[in-house]
């Protein structure tokens, strides 16, 4: 799985929080009757992960109450949530379709309360979800402009960030974020991973290893920092983080293969120095030990040739008796 595949069902998983309407804390105006029993019917619907009934529960709320942007936001949460389970099918073309229907949902709903930083936040997190990080931005800083959540909007700007790959922007939000609420796990898990990518791995170390402490059952966890101590080449905590990761997931393949890796740096490690292969010598014979060799004799014939020049040759004589 790819970095921007993996930021993305991050980004969904997040948005999970928000996405069932009855978790908002206090409604806006409009409404009653009808519209309250569509709207109650809706968020059994959407409780049970039947969104796509909760959607049309919602339209029915909205039809009743036109001019409540409470309406909007409640079938704009359910097309998200419904747009997310089509991802985690992998229906590509039933997902756009809903997350488009929660854009339009919500951009109502800043139409008819264009003072609500909800609004924007809220269709920031379905413009997360389509990769819209530009858009996203935009409507975080309106949020910001207009005091909402402050650390959601600094998660949720962070995760945009981070899919621009704007590291150090990405880092100083999840900081902001963290200030505002330091309970949240991701925030720490995204921070990490931008100090990562800025080569700053004793902060990421410090951040993953936060992460875990508030939740120690969260195998990507251990999985990530054990990759981050593996670049470090720390490779005996990096294997003890993979032991664990895989204790808590033993189908985690990537991790399997890391692990391996790891192993193999310590066996390379501590592996005895190879023993010198000796050099072999040069060859006895060679054109140029040749050459010498016949210049040499050359020479030595001439000096034997000049001092032997003029001198009587010896003769024997026998004497026959």
């Amino acid at each position: 799985m790819n970095t921007r595949t993996t930021l993305r069902l991050t980004i969904l998983l997040a948005a999970a929080v928000l996405a069932v309407p009855g978790s908002h804390a206090k409604r806006r105006g409009g409404g009653g009757g009808d519209a309250d029993e569509h709207r109650k019917k809706g968020v059994e619907f959407a409780d049970a992960k039947q969104f796509d009934k909760a959607v049309e529960e919602f339209t029915k709320e909205v039809e009743a109450a036109p001019d409540n942007p409470e309406a909007y936001r409640d079938r704009g949460t359910a097309y998200r949530a419904a747009g997310r389970a089509a991802v985690a099918a992998s229906d590509g073309p039933s997902a756009a379709a809903r997350f488009d229907s929660s854009i339009a949902d919500f951009t109502k709903m800043i139409e008819l309360s264009p003072k609500n930083a909800v609004g924007y936040v809220e269709r920031a997190q379905t413009e997360l979800a389509q990769i819209q990080y530009d858009a996203a931005i935009n409507d975080l800083n309106k949020a910001l402009e207009l005091k909402g959540d402050e650390g959601l909007v600094y998660k949720f700007r962070g995760f945009a960030y981070v899919g621009l790959n704007q590291w150090d922007k990405a880092a100083a939000d999840f900081t902001a974020a963290i200030q505002k609420n330091p309970t949240d796990q991701q925030n720490y898990d995204q921070r990490a991973l931008a100090y990562r990518n800025l080569k700053n791995f004793p902060a990421a170390i410090q951040d993953y290893t936060t992460a875990i402490e508030k939740n120690p059952s969260y195998q990507p966890e251990y999985a990530r920092r054990g990759l981050t101590y593996a670049v470090m080449e720390e490779y005996e905590k990096a294997i003890a983080d993979y032991q664990q990761a895989l204790k808590l997931d033993p189908n985690d393949q990537v991790t399997q293969q890391n692990m391996t890796y790891a192993q193999s740096r310590i066996a390379a490690r501590n592996a005895p120095p190879p023993s010198p292969t000796p050099t072999p010598g040069a060859p006895l014979f060679t054109p140029v030990r040749i050459f010498i060799a016949i210049v040499i004799l050359a020479v030595i014939a001439a000096i034997v040739r000049f001092f032997t020049r003029g001198k009587p040759e010896s003769t024997s004589t026998m004497r026959i008796r």
